[in-house]
């Protein structure tokens, strides 16, 4: 099938790329500005044309991903219903939106849908080999969906669904499980650099432990995973903790590892800890939570 994609930042250039790769013929990459555009296209066989925002109507492509901003994702879709000479499958690639801000593509003949891959793409030449046994959240029009299955599964990755409703939901999961999840580890550099290392030293340190319980998530359930201080419910341990961080912390950081520390009491109870010492460092976290205010 023939595929077109208007907006080439990092998901769409990796999209390009690793969808080139798998067969598809990348005939047009639409843009602003031309400049990311033709690097992308350097790493595609045969090379796409390279249009301005203005040149829609010469996208007559099988399928067509808006991969922009969010914030721009109606106005493309907006300019595609006024220009396209024919009906294509249009997905978008937002996480937070559904295909509903396609209604107009809808209404002209599209089927719609969304494709939303569940990965970090910093980069799109190293983001286009990330796709393999990624899961890809989608949803859409019934035909949509189909071809969005095949798409996934030619990437190598794997989909599930969600209602419509749901899909903003979905994001705050995503970003707090990626994006969230990066801001608790500069919290935990932070943390070491008040003992004398160096940020880069710092985060060198924390990768193989960071890595050893993202390996035990693939094994265990999020209790099963916990360990340390919560875990074992070590009141005296939790006790210095709240002491050192509020001598070298900001209240931020132990307001962080106070939110932290309550959900992981939680975590422990399931796995048997003891609720006694449990309720005792919930009682104690209470209590410092409201000595930040």
């Amino acid at each position: 099938m023939k595929i077109s994609i208007i907006g080439v930042g990092r998901l769409g250039g990796a999209l390009a790329i690793g969808l080139a790769k798998k067969g598809y013929k990348i005939e047009n990459l639409a843009v602003r500005k031309k400049e990311n555009a033709e690097i992308i296209a350097e790493f595609i066989e045969p090379k796409p044309e390279i249009l301005s925002g203005s040149e829609f109507d010469k996208i007559s492509s099988d399928i067509i991903f808006i991969t922009t901003q969010d914030f721009e994702i109606e106005k493309a879709a907006d300019n595609l219903a006024v220009n396209l000479p024919n009906k294509p499958f249009v997905f978008h690639t937002s996480g937070s939106l559904s295909s509903k801000i396609l209604q107009n593509l809808k209404e002209k003949g599209c089927k719609v849908g969304s494709i939303h891959p569940l990965v970090s793409v910093s980069d799109a030449v190293f983001g286009a080999e990330r796709f393999k046994d990624v899961y890809f959240c989608i949803e859409g029009d019934g035909e949509a969906v189909k071809i969005a299955q095949e798409i996934v599964e030619n990437l190598g990755g794997k989909s599930f669904s969600i209602e419509t409703k749901y899909k903003t939901l979905y994001h705050a999961s995503a970003v707090t499980a990626c994006g969230h999840l990066v801001a608790l580890i500069d919290a935990a550099i932070e943390m070491l650099t008040k003992c004398g290392l160096e940020a880069k030293e710092a985060q060198k340190i924390l990768l193989p432990l960071i890595k050893s319980t993202i390996e035990n998530l693939f094994k265990q359930s999020a209790a099963e995973a916990l360990t340390g201080t919560f875990a074992r419910a070590d009141v005296e341990t939790f006790e210095k903790h709240l002491e050192v961080l509020r001598e070298n912390l900001s209240p931020e950081v132990l307001e962080l590892y106070l939110q932290l520390g309550n959900r992981s009491t939680h975590l422990a109870e399931r796995q048997g800890a003891s609720v006694e010492n449990l309720e005792k460092i919930r009682e104690k976290i209470s209590l410092a939570k409201k000595n930040l205010k």
